[in-house]
């Protein structure tokens, strides 16, 4: 039996559903495993996360999986974050194929920071989201408009162009704002070049496939993250350098130098952070969860960039960290968390200045 027909087999008998179930059940595992803190706030936000998973992974294979007609969507935002989520992102993707040729259309915009980028795998089936192309919005053509095309390929185009490789499964779009209430986002279109760009009538053997990439890519992306938070806690409360080659493995922005750790504090402790920021495209710092989810910044001060925060004379900058304002600037609400990860960001900058970090008691920064 060929694999369409084992598909079609256990689409009709119901084993395709019965397995993500089960699959869906083990990715429990995740957030019960030894090294995960089990206190309510966390464990909650656990169940929460694979919830968001489970809403992207239907999203990213069920409903949009067709590279023969993408659409660029909005794959994490206020409700479904993943992997160090940046509340200045705009995060979009679509599914394409090494073997397709698309054209990308639209207009520049005002956004600070605009990258786009092909990648292979995917957190379930490989455990890795490779870089195979990238184009910064700094050497793009543009007409007089704003407007601009890029094409993608594996094959070297004149002008604007995005490379991929055969194995190329994902193309990704990163908008990054200062200012969210007054930049204008890019707007982009993407077809298929070299075909119909039809999209196909729903095949039952399709949806088997699509059920066991989602449930693959719930446990998958949750193991990895729950790992990288175990290995931020080992050096709780200081901010290192992420090793760069870790970050291409797992999708990340080849302009970025990322500097990822743990924060724990007491309700009377603050975490003070201080740098200076170089010349750079962006620079960013932010609070997340255990689960390496953004905290809420809808409603809460949880992250700073170059356009929000306010800098000494020298041009350093002091971030603190605490559950209640001592009322001093750049202040960061942990939001009721005792404990969660971190990121700080330098974009496009050819120095890499380290934040330092010390954790003081919070009465001493009262009044300061």
């Amino acid at each position: 039996m060929g694999e369409t027909d084992s598909g079609i087999r256990r689409i009709v008998d119901g084993t395709s559903w019965d397995e993500f179930c089960d699959a869906l059940k083990d990715a429990g595992s995740v957030i019960l495993c030894k090294g995960a803190p089990d206190d309510p706030l966390t464990r909650a936000e656990g169940w929460r996360y694979l919830t968001r998973l489970t809403r992207a992974a239907f999203e990213s294979f069920v409903e949009a999986s067709d590279p023969m007609a993408p659409v660029l969507r909005r794959t994490a935002h206020e409700t479904i974050k993943i992997g160090m989520d940046n509340p200045d992102n705009i995060y979009m993707s679509a599914p394409i194929r090494g073997t397709f040729q698309y054209r990308l259309t639209g207009t520049r915009g005002t956004v600070q920071y605009l990258g786009f980028g092909t990648q292979k795998g995917n957190y379930g089936a490989t455990g890795t989201l490779e870089t195979t192309g990238y184009l910064h919005a700094r050497d793009l053509e543009l007409d007089s408009d704003g407007r601009f095309e890029i094409i993608v390929s594996t094959e070297e185009q004149a002008g604007n162009w995005l490379p991929m490789t055969p194995e190329s499964s994902t193309l990704i779009v990163r908008q990054t704002r200062y200012d969210h209430a007054n930049e204008i986002p890019a707007e982009i279109e993407i077809e298929r070049t070299d075909g119909p760009g039809q999209p196909r009538h729903l095949e039952p053997a399709r949806i088997d496939q699509a059920l066991r990439k989602s449930a693959g890519f719930v446990k998958g992306c949750a193991s990895i993250f729950e790992t990288w938070a175990e290995d931020f806690s080992e050096h709780t409360n200081q901010l290192p350098m992420f090793d760069r080659e870790r970050a291409r493995v797992a999708g990340g922005d080849p302009n970025i130098t990322y500097y990822h750790s743990y924060w724990r504090l007491a309700p009377d402790e603050a975490l003070v952070i201080e740098a200076t920021p170089p010349p750079c495209d962006y620079w960013s710092f932010q609070l997340a969860n255990h689960w390496l989810e953004s905290l809420d910044y809808r409603y809460f001060p949880v992250h700073l960039n170059a356009f929000m925060a306010k800098l000494r004379d020298d041009g350093s900058v002091r971030v603190v960290v605490s559950r209640e304002n001592p009322g001093v600037d750049n202040w960061l609400d942990t939001c009721g968390h005792e404990l969660g990860t971190m990121c700080w960001r330098w974009v496009g900058a050819s120095e890499f200045p380290q934040p330092q970090t010390r954790v003081v008691p919070l009465a001493e920064l009262r009044g300061d």
